[in-house]
C-alpha cells in the first residue's frame, strides 16, 4: 500500500472511532465515521453480532459509495447465558449510562461463583462491489466488582483478561489494545486485507 485512502467507519461510539482510528492509522487507512458524515444509525435487528455488523456496513457502503467497515461488539457473560451480548449498548440504557449497564451484570450474577465472560467483537466490510466479509475477534476474563478504573468505555472497568490482574479499565490505551477483543478482530482483518 502506497497511499494512504478513507474507509467509512459505521459507527456513531466515539470511543470506538477513537480506538480503530490508532489501530488503522498505521495501515495508512484513514477513518470517517458515520457521525462525521451524517450517516443515520440502522436499527439493530439482527440475532447475532455477526448479522448487526453487515447491517451496519451494508447501509453505510450503500450509502457513500465507499468501502465501509462496522463492527458489533458486546460483553458476554457465561453465567448469564451470553447476556447482554449483542444487547450491551442497550442495558446501558437512553441516554446511555454504563454506570446502570456494569450495575445490572453485577445484579444479575449475585452470589453466582462463574464470573466468567468474554468481550466479543464481529467486523464487517462491506465493499461497494457487493462483498462482504466477517472477522471475529474475542478475549475472555472475568467479571469483578466493584468497578475498577477510569479508562477504556463500556463495560471495561468490570473486565479484568485472564492473566492479568487489572481490568481493561485501569490500563492505558496501547495496553489494552494489545488485548482487546476489536485489535484481535482488526488483525484479521488487517492480515487478510494487506498480509502480515
Amino acid at each position: 500500500m502506497t497511499d494512504d485512502f478513507t474507509w467509512v467507519l459505521a459507527s456513531h461510539n466515539a470511543g470506538k472511532i477513537n480506538e480503530l482510528r490508532e489501530i488503522l492509522a498505521p495501515r495508512g487507512i484513514a477513518l470517517k465515521s458515520a457521525a462525521e458524515l451524517s450517516l443515520p444509525e440502522p436499527e439493530e435487528t439482527e440475532p447475532t453480532f455477526e448479522g448487526n455488523a453487515a447491517l451496519k456496513a451494508g447501509a453505510a457502503c450503500r450509502a457513500t459509495g465507499l468501502v465501509c467497515l462496522a463492527d458489533d461488539s458486546g460483553l458476554a457473560v457465561d453465567a448469564l447465558d451470553g447476556a447482554p451480548g449483542i444487547y450491551s449498548a442497550r442495558w446501558a440504557g437512553e441516554p446511555r449510562d454504563f454506570r446502570r449497564a456494569m450495575q445490572r451484570v453485577h445484579n444479575e450474577l449475585g452470589d453466582s461463583a462463574d464470573r466468567t465472560a468474554r468481550f466479543v467483537c464481529v467486523i464487517a466490510l462491506a465493499r461497494p462491489d457487493g462483498s462482504l466479509v466477517h472477522y471475529r475477534g474475542e478475549v475472555t476474563g472475568d467479571i469483578v466488582w466493584p468497578p475498577r478504573g477510569e479508562g477504556g468505555f463500556g463495560y471495561d472497568p468490570v473486565f479484568r483478561p485472564h492473566g492479568h490482574g487489572r481490568t481493561f479499565g485501569e490500563m492505558k490505551a496501547h495496553e489494552k489494545r494489545a488485548l482487546s477483543h476489536r485489535a484481535r478482530a482488526l488483525d484479521l482483518l488487517t492480515r487478510s486485507e494487506f498480509g502480515p
